[in-house]
């Protein structure tokens, strides 16, 4: 039986560079192509749409981007990721030293190709299992970390269990997750009862609830080196100012102030993570949400043109139906923040991944990427 036969029965202008930013980037590229340059064995993707590659390509899902102008810009054409091009993950794979590791589902992944890790990310899952059903078959945080398990059994075929221990502890698990908690559940009234029965403060802390036994699932699993995401400023994106809730030109507050409730909660996760001193266990957050806000704030200092439009879409800002099959996308994509109503263009997707790496612990907390590979 096929992997996708197996998963349907299971349920299933750029920012400048500080000087010593500025050396790291000179030092990195001046290493080999080869393993030498790699800063992990591996890395493990979880999360939504903001990095799926295209594993609901083999699901039954109205989720999906596998066709033009999705990927205009992508070598591939369209995949399957929910941008113009590069996504997040994508980005930050490549200044790590790695190949983009492949989705899950996909039948081809199997075997060496698993050894640069895999991506298991499905769009409009979250981290609570009802989340997104709208949109019909999702792989949830849950079933993901149940993948990666498979994805172990493979590996155990052509690792030796020492080495293996050894293949994890030097891999990275990235988790993108949250965004549709609130997208595509809490702000869907009357679709999910979840804003009826939880106050914003109360619907946070169910969320990390459900989000810490997963990731302690994937440590106890071997892996050690853990990037968490926050969520973005879903307040500013165009599907919700398209929403009329907030004046021209400005976020939706109140949906900007969920979002900051659960990253509150998020992070706090990773400072009772860190302090427990798990063996090995190294768990940093990523402050998506200010790295994004800066942009937002002063599109022009990132040689941004737009900031509150799509770049492919229709109706108000571009944000009432997100990008179809054959529409025409704005020609001079990497001036646009967004590329659909919910997603980023690659041009941002870069920024994000270097800020990450490289930056402040202002956007990764306690230190940023690089720093948690030297570990």
């Amino acid at each position: 039986m096929d992997k996708r036969a197996r998963m349907i029965r299971s349920g299933s202008k750029q920012q400048r560079l500080s000087l010593a930013e500025l050396m790291v980037v000179l030092i990195l590229s001046c290493w080999s192509g080869g393993v030498e340059s790699q800063l992990v064995k591996g890395m493990f993707v979880f999360g939504d749409s903001l990095v799926d590659v295209g594993n609901n390509n083999f699901l039954y899902s109205f989720a999906r981007s596998n066709y033009f102008p999705y990927g205009i810009d992508f070598d591939s054409g369209p995949t399957g990721r929910f941008s113009n091009g590069k996504t997040f993950v994508d980005s930050l794979g490549r200044m790590l030293g790695l190949a983009y590791p492949p989705a899950f589902i996909d039948p081809c992944s199997m075997g060496p190709r698993l050894l640069g890790g895999v991506n298991y990310a499905s769009a409009a899952a979250g981290i609570l299992e009802e989340t997104g059903r709208h949109y019909g078959e999702r792989h949830s945080l849950k079933q993901q970390v149940e993948n990666f398990e498979s994805t172990l059994m493979e590996l155990r075929s052509i690792i030796d269990a020492k080495n293996l221990t050894y293949y994890l502890s030097k891999s990275m698990a990235v988790l993108v997750f949250g965004s549709n908690d609130y997208i595509n559940n809490y702000l869907m009234p009357p679709d999910y009862s979840s804003s009826f029965t939880y106050t914003p403060r109360q619907f946070s802390k169910l969320l990390i609830g459900h989000y810490a036994p997963q990731i302690l699932a994937l440590y106890n699993l071997g892996l050690r080196k853990f990037f968490i995401c926050g969520i973005g400023p879903l307040g500013c994106i165009p599907n919700q100012r398209a929403k009329g809730q907030a004046a021209p030109g400005k976020c939706v507050d109140n949906v900007n102030k969920m979002v900051r409730m659960f990253n509150e909660e998020l992070k706090s996760l990773v400072d009772l993570l860190n302090k427990r001193r798990l063996d090995s266990g190294i768990f940093v957050y990523g402050n998506t949400f200010d790295a994004v806000m800066d942009i937002i704030n002063k599109p022009e200092a990132f040689g941004f043109i737009s900031a509150d439009v799509g770049c492919c879409g229709m109706g108000k800002n571009k944000g009432e139906i997100t990008c179809l099959p054959f529409g025409f996308p704005c020609l001079n994509r990497n001036k646009y923040v967004f590329w659909d109503a919910y997603h980023p263009t690659e041009a941002v997707n870069d920024i994000l991944a270097q800020r990450v790496v490289f930056g402040s612990t202002s956007y990764s907390y306690p230190m940023n990427v690089f720093n948690m590979t030297l570990h």
